[in-house]
């Protein structure tokens, strides 16, 4: 650290406080998005933790790093964040019309997907010895979504720990608690993590490939002219459909026939766009549908992409929620 920065920006120098925490603001956005699941939130959580920080500068006694400083405030800005039952949103309303019967109705999840290019500058390598997790691993959705099963609590020991390598040690100091009890927080978190989110990212292509490209763009085009037949034909067998936060979940190639062919048909014959974009580390498409009254296309769905192999093994939609700007993604486009 810079010794001279930070004895500047104690006496009040902004430009100075900025070059100590800048190299980790993108790092510590994901940790909060990590935690909270939502784009804005983490947001928020990452300006609110970089106040304290400032306005607590002078009880920084360099017996830590001032990274594992800041994820200290980071984490606990997030978990109280958690706790107040003021931010916490509201149940799923629910599909506008009936869908096919799911094959299992799961738990609702507020969960937003998380846009790659704010991954951009983010490091393997600033992780401990200890981390478990690598970084395109651990922001997947499959990841995440085993992650949001947990007490958050736990969540926060799990990403401490097996995500960022800080030592049991690190940990206790950052949550205000024992070696001891971050151990055992963490043995339960893992036993959940590993029983909800099977290791499958090393069987993904690898990002930007032209197996990759092959595949999402064989999905864009079946999806474009609405021919559900191709678009059955890329899943896997068992392969997902699910749309955080509803609670329905679609496996198999009859189930997701079944509900796709009953959403293409809701929208009759308005035509859909795919705009591509990456989230959570995997290929992203926004869908637009055309205005059936005006020369415009509005915002239906994001719809994220979990690849094995040569196959989609999880299509994840969600809605166009707050986050879409985040993307960089209008609304509306014209037709």
């Amino acid at each position: 650290m810079n010794d001279s920065a930070l004895i500047r920006a104690r006496a009040g120098d902004h430009h100075a406080f900025a070059a100590l925490t800048d190299p980790y603001r993108r790092e510590l956005q994901l940790h909060c998005y990590r935690i909270l699941g939502q784009v804005q939130d983490a947001e928020d959580a990452l300006q609110e933790t970089l106040l304290s920080a400032w306005k607590a500068l002078e009880s920084f006694e360099e017996r830590s790093t001032l990274r594992s400083w800041l994820y200290r405030i980071a984490t606990n800005r997030c978990l109280n964040m958690l706790r107040d039952s003021g931010r916490r949103p509201a149940a799923a309303a629910g599909p506008a019309s009936t869908p096919p019967e799911p094959t299992r109705y799961g738990e609702v999840l507020w969960l937003e997907p998380y846009p790659d290019a704010l991954l951009e500058g983010i490091v393997d390598g600033s992780a401990g010895p200890e981390a478990r997790y690598e970084t395109r691993e651990a922001v997947t959705l499959a990841f995440l979504t085993a992650l949001h099963r947990l007490p958050p609590r736990q969540r926060a020991v799990l990403v401490l720990r097996d995500v960022l390598g800080f030592s049991a040690i690190e940990v206790a100091a950052m949550l205000d608690t024992t070696p001891t009890s971050v151990n055992s927080a963490l043995i339960r978190a893992r036993a959940t993590i590993e029983e909800g989110a099977p290791r499958a990212h090393d069987r993904a292509p690898l990002p930007r490939s032209a197996q990759e490209h092959e595949l999402v763009a064989r999905f864009a085009d079946a999806f474009e002219r609405g021919d559900v037949e191709p678009i059955v034909a890329l899943l896997a067998e068992d392969a997902w459909w699910t749309m955080p936060p509803e609670p329905y979940g679609y496996q198999g190639h009859n189930a997701i026939k079944q509900f796709i062919a009953h959403a293409f048909a809701r929208r009759g014959n308005n035509r859909h766009r795919l705009i591509p974009t990456r989230a959570n580390s995997q290929p992203a498409f926004a869908q637009y549908v055309k205005d059936p009254h005006t020369d415009v296309g509005r915002a239906l769905s994001l719809l994220v992409l979990t690849l094995e192999r040569d196959r989609i093994s999880h299509i994840t939609r969600f809605a166009p929620t707050s986050a879409l700007p985040h993307f960089g993604l209008p609304r509306t486009i014209p037709w």
